[in-house]
């Protein structure tokens, strides 16, 4: 089973929120993905503000399998306040009532097998999105946030330290990786035109790397694999040249920005989520690596090639100016708290 989420990180977040939770008191919410690491951590702050605030938040989550779930995570999906719906979100059918939120932070990136299937990835990056803002029309909402992604830049130039929203490039249309980010794409198209033609407030978030507790660790994220391998006894293997270069923020500030986006965003515009503190596959391997015991070195899986270092960065001043968030944990003491609890973790 999982284990509930830091109770510190938890009130950190209620503290640097205290807006939204007197704004969106007695709410009723209707979020998807919330069996994903964005997604649980959202719906475990909510149920932690309906705790320690007088919010009152009604939240309806959608799952493909309730019973499962609730019996991974009592704490969370069998707690009071939470709905499950059953059902896909690409062909879910429900009657959920008015609602006042919503967000979709669906996707099936984190699974590998589902990742592998181009044209799935690509439906539920488009027709789960049109799915959920009818929904959202329907039910009456006024607010609705998109989780969306870094990836609908394409690559990022490497004249380019930190990638701006007004950046205009995009995936490769003939590649067909690039399956979630020309979904990401299509959704934000989709989200701009309901907010254009049924006055639903929209707010888009472009995500980019994060790391936290319940990231999984058996995915595409090399955080969550490094720390499953260091928590092993295992030497980190990159698959790589350790080269790439990334950043990561800590789901807790995730959540603030989330929040304050979902608050104060404003309407039809996107903006980049994540940290600007640029680290290599292999330092982040390094810096995991000395989180344990062991002083056996980490592996690299190929030769490094006089070509610039893809980057994966973002420039988050127009969140920062227009929302007061900011990278409010480091990034050692975000690997710190990530290895802690999933030492503690009870998996089963």
């Amino acid at each position: 089973m999982r284990k509930p989420l830091p109770t510190k990180d938890l009130d950190e977040v209620i503290e640097r929120t205290a807006d939204v939770w007197s704004a969106f008191a007695r709410a009723r919410l209707f979020i998807t993905g919330g069996t994903g690491f964005i997604g649980s951590w959202l719906l475990e702050v909510v149920q932690h503000a309906n705790r320690v605030t007088s919010a009152r938040i009604e939240t309806i989550a959608l799952s493909r399998d309730p019973e499962r779930v609730r019996a991974q995570a009592p704490h969370l999906f069998d707690a009071a306040g939470i709905t499950l719906v059953k059902g896909d979100v690409t062909n879910f059918e429900a009657n959920i009532g008015p609602v006042d939120l919503c967000v979709h932070a669906a996707t099936d990136v984190a699974d590998t097998h589902k990742a592998a299937d181009a044209l799935r990835v690509f439906d539920t990056g488009v027709v789960g999105a049109r799915r959920v803002l009818d929904l959202a029309v329907k039910s009456g909402a006024s607010r609705f946030l998109l989780t969306s992604s870094g990836a609908v830049y394409g690559k990022q130039p490497p004249a380019i330290a930190n990638m701006p929203e007004t950046f205009a490039g995009a995936p490769d249309p003939l590649d067909v990786s690039s399956a979630y980010g020309q979904g990401k794409r299509a959704a934000e198209w989709l989200a701009s035109a309901y907010a254009q033609q049924h006055g639903l407030h929209v707010s888009i978030a472009r995500i980019y790397a994060l790391v936290g507790p319940a990231i999984p660790l058996d995915g595409p994220f090399a955080a969550g694999n490094f720390i499953r391998d260091v928590l092993a006894g295992r030497r980190i293997v990159m698959k790589g040249d350790g080269r790439p270069l990334r950043s990561y923020l800590y789901m807790a500030d995730t959540c603030v920005w989330l929040l304050r986006m979902l608050h104060l965003g404003e309407s039809g515009q996107a903006y980049n989520v994540g940290s600007e503190r640029a680290i290599s596959i292999a330092d982040l391997a390094k810096a995991i690596e000395g989180l344990r015991d062991s002083s056996t070195p980490f592996v690299t899986g190929a030769p490094a090639t006089d070509e610039p270092a893809p980057r994966y960065v973002p420039d988050t001043s127009k969140a920062r100016d227009a929302l007061g968030v900011d990278e409010f944990t480091s990034l050692e003491v975000a690997l710190l708290k990530t290895v802690n609890w999933h030492r503690t973790a009870v998996m089963v």
